[in-house]
């Protein structure tokens, strides 16, 4: 006689069963599971997922709840990276192979690699570039142009164009810039002007000290310029090099000479000095900027150049820049009938590497 089985033996048999399947596939999908990176935040929050990169006193962290997270190093309490990257710390030290290990503010490294404990302010990068450990050149740059066409009572074509590049190791800097403006109104040009400019840092043993010489020429065709050049070192200094301020200064010495379509030519020696500032304090990665620089003639105080730019730039899309910008140019050498201050209002997009 074939056995009776209860229904409810059965079904308990087969929630038996599923339990112990489940139980089997979690575990299985917590060993399959890739292990993430862990920061406990000053006030105890804990944010799992994985760090990648550290720099500027930022870390940033990549996580599924939240998308990207920037988090400042000094609300960090620990940390732990689950893979080994390569770590930079300000005092220049190097450290391979290692994942970044943070207990109480303070990073946990190997003694036989280290002979000090360092808090975590020092860690300056995490997998540092080429450059930055002494290999090669970085390099970046811009190239924009802002173009403008208006038809009707007035036909107007105006043409700005930008170029710059700059090739930086932990030693010097190779930096030139190219500007020029060509405009036309009702088919006759009322504008026409370009300046360039080469320049050489060498980085002193504090490296927020520099020399360098620089050398540059310009022309303008309706302010009388036919050719300015000059050429002349100076001495720099670094004064803040952070995301939220960064501020440089030169001074120098130059030889001038200008050539002028009408009035007389001149040559004289003279003071150049240079003023460049950025920040990001508005956010949205948005980049308010300043630069300025002026020569002027030691043969004759009167004689005074001054270029100053302000600016305000943010990404449109993957390296797309545009920016707003007010461009006030003062020679006080120029002929009487040429006005001495110039004023440019532009809008600029351009491509940034």
């Amino acid at each position: 006689m074939a056995a009776h089985r209860s229904p409810i033996r059965l079904r308990r048999g087969l929630c038996a069963a599923g339990l112990l399947a489940l139980h089997i596939a979690s575990a299985v999908a917590e060993d399959s599971a890739t292990p993430m990176d862990e920061i406990v935040l000053q006030n105890g929050s804990r944010i799992l997922g994985t760090v990648t990169a550290t720099r500027d006193g930022v870390v940033t962290v990549e996580t599924e709840f939240a998308g990207t997270l920037s988090i400042a190093q000094d609300k960090i309490a620990s940390m732990r990276t689950q893979t080994p990257v390569v770590i930079q710390l300000e005092d220049g030290t190097v450290v391979e192979d290692q994942p970044i290990v943070v207990a109480d503010s303070e990073l946990v490294l190997p003694p036989a690699l280290v002979t000090q404990n360092y808090p975590l302010a020092d860690l300056a990068v995490m997998n540092p570039e080429p450059w930055e450990l002494g290999q090669g050149y970085r390099w970046t740059g811009l190239v924009s142009a802002a173009l403008t066409i208006e038809d009707g009572n007035t036909d107007t074509e105006e043409f700005d164009y930008r170029v710059e590049s700059i090739w930086r190791s932990l030693r010097d800097r190779f930096t030139t810039k190219l500007n020029g403006e060509v405009d036309e109104a009702n088919g006759v040009k009322n504008a026409e002007n370009w300046n360039a400019t080469a320049k050489y840092d060498y980085f002193l043993e504090d490296p927020t000290w520099y020399t360098g010489i620089t050398a540059a020429a310009e022309s303008d065709k309706f302010a009388d310029l036919d050719l300015r050049y000059y050429i002349g070192p100076y001495l720099g200094h670094q004064f803040y090099e952070e995301p939220t301020l960064t501020l440089s200064a030169e001074v120098g010495a130059v030889y001038v000479n200008e050539d002028f379509i009408v009035a007389d030519d001149k040559e004289y020696p003279g003071m150049n000095w240079t003023v460049n500032a950025s920040s990001n304090i508005l956010g949205g990665d948005s980049r308010l900027y300043l630069d300025h620089n002026g020569i002027l003639n030691l043969d004759d105080a009167n004689d005074l150049i001054m270029n100053t730019t302000f600016g305000l730039a943010f990404p449109l899309m993957f390296s797309i820049e545009a920016a707003a910008e007010v461009l006030l140019e003062y020679d006080s050498g120029l002929p009487p009938e040429v006005e001495k201050l110039d004023q440019t209002y532009r809008f600029r997009i351009g491509y940034t590497w």
